[in-house]
């Protein structure tokens, strides 16, 4: 009898163990999902880093991107399903007619205008920014260069926001440039340009490599409440896939509460995404801690500074054919805040 027990409790442990890992197979998704190299998206390198996407039977194909347009065009030639990219980049898609919903936010308030040089001392001496980037000009006999993203993305417009309404100018005041992160970042240590209107990690790294370097505008005086970095998906991938998105955006809100709670733990993980994982981590844990970095879930918290955003694009032309009509979806956020007794 005891024998009998024994060899039956086998048998069941070993059926147990087939349709654990039969019912694991059948439930793992793949989704293949664009990324910036940038603090904003830094939930997707937590998640990933800490392994939680496989545990959870989701295989995240990432393929990295140099800029939120650029992954509108891979979108529009029918790649990706699922993307870490800027609310502005969304509403272009959207404007596109193709069929996508922001599913959860990233962050907000992510911009900074970072000078160096003779540019800073210039902000240093003159009561605003106006007063500082017309002196500069007319002291150098050229316009200040400033970078940032291309036209349309997060950066570009919030740092247009910051000349045209903020500080009341021209933009033909000033020389503003639009190329990707890497090349922003290597502009301004190369002094080609005289500030930028970016995001971390390249706010504080350039500060830490030039000394002369300083912010010289924060998010609030630049756009408050600007949204920033979101996750969205593919309409038909919602309809096929809810289930992992669901448990995709529970990672999420917890990748959140960790970078937000523990930025010490999260920054290892960051490191290895951001910049090749040339960057010393301390660095990036300085940068998780900036005023930059507000990172952010509910997708319900962006929704009027979506809104303000896309009204300010269309009415200076910067993207006019842009959409906010059905843009979100806040399901798939409440699912998963009630999976995790929020």
């Amino acid at each position: 009898m005891t024998f009998q027990l024994k060899t039956f409790s086998k048998i069941l442990l070993a059926a147990t163990l087939i349709v654990g890992v039969s019912g694991q197979a059948r439930a793992r998704t793949t989704l293949e999902m664009a990324y910036m190299p940038i603090v904003p998206c830094s939930q997707l390198f937590v998640i990933e880093g800490m392994g939680w996407a496989k545990d959870a039977g989701i295989d995240l194909k990432l393929t990295r991107f140099p800029n939120g347009p650029a992954i509108v065009q891979a979108i529009a030639s029918g790649k990706m399903d699922v993307m870490c990219f800027g609310i502005g980049p969304a509403m272009v898609t959207r404007g596109k007619g193709i069929k996508l919903k922001v599913i959860a936010a990233g962050i907000v308030n992510q911009i900074g205008v970072i000078a160096q040089g003779d540019l800073v001392e210039y902000f240093e001496k003159h009561k605003n920014g106006k007063d500082a980037l017309m002196a500069f000009a007319k002291d150098k006999g050229r316009k200040p260069k400033i970078a940032s993203f291309p036209k349309g993305s997060v950066p570009d417009t919030v740092t247009r926001h910051w000349l045209l309404r903020s500080l009341g100018m021209q933009l033909s005041d000033v020389e503003l440039i639009g190329m990707g992160a890497a090349r922003v970042q290597q502009a301004l240590l190369s002094r080609s340009v005289d500030a930028a209107g970016i995001l971390e990690p390249i706010l504080t790294i350039v500060e830490s490599k030039l000394p002369d370097a300083k912010v010289v505008a924060r998010a609030t005086e630049m756009m408050d409440g600007q949204p920033g970095s979101t996750i969205a998906a593919r309409e038909g991938v919602i309809a096929n896939h809810r289930d992992a998105l669901v448990k995709l955006i529970e990672l999420h809100i917890k990748a959140t509460e960790l970078l937000k709670n523990d930025p010490a733990k999260a920054a290892p993980h960051v490191k290895n995404f951001v910049a090749k994982g040339l960057i010393d981590v301390e660095t990036i844990q300085k940068s998780l801690e900036s005023p930059s970095s507000n990172f952010k879930a509910n997708p319900e918290e962006i929704k009027d500074g979506t809104q303000y955003m896309h009204d300010f694009q269309k009415s200076e032309k910067i993207k006019t054919n842009v959409s906010v009509d059905g843009l979100f979806d806040f399901s798939i956020y409440k699912d998963a805040a009630k999976n995790l007794g929020m």
